[in-house]
């Protein structure tokens, strides 16, 4: 049975509902931005759709939440690109890695933008390294737990859910015909 929706319309929309989900209360970092450039690089046909998409969405819940970061938008970018490289064809256990190098690259390139922007580390190698152990250091103890786990575990999650249900779209709904 075909709806008459495209590829483009289904993965949009599942894109743009994660996003919406930005903005109810969940615990920090547990948030589906890997999942959604992941997800965009994957099921896009054309790799400009990858990441303006999920920019175009990422875009629009930080209008509402207030919280831009430049930080985040890169290694957005970034994840789309891993996403490129490990998802070309997607199984399970490639999602899953690739969620967990998006969750690692999230870390890695915003402690890198502390560091860089930053005057309490020095510009050096030895300083660079500091903040990243001070970033895990700050990642230990919160309220809602530990925050890298907290990213960790939320792009897994959405990346259950974007791709699951893209999967059962797919499969048992109606066949998405091509963007």
């Amino acid at each position: 049975m075909n709806s008459g929706l495209s590829r483009f319309t289904t993965v949009a929309m599942l894109i743009l509902l994660a996003a919406v989900s930005r903005v109810a209360p969940h615990p920090f970092n547990f948030t589906p931005i890997g999942a959604m450039a992941l997800f965009g690089s994957a099921y896009f046909n054309r790799k400009s759709l990858a990441f303006m998409i999920p920019m175009l969405a990422m875009l629009l819940s930080d209008a509402i939440i207030g919280n831009p970061s430049l930080p985040s938008y890169v290694s957005f970018a970034l994840i789309t690109v891993l996403g490129f490289v490990l998802l070309k064809k997607v199984t399970p256990t490639r999602i899953v890695t690739a969620s967990l190098l998006a969750s690692t690259l999230f870390f890695l390139v915003t402690n890198f933008f502390v560091w860089y922007n930053g005057t309490f580390y020095s510009q050096n190698w030895q300083g660079l390294i500091a903040c990243y152990v001070a970033g895990l250091a700050f990642y230990q103890s919160t309220f809602f737990g530990n925050l890298f786990f907290n990213t960790i575990m939320g792009d897994l999650f959405y990346c259950g859910i974007l791709f699951g249900s893209f999967y059962f779209i797919q499969r048992f709904a109606f066949k998405p015909s091509v963007a």
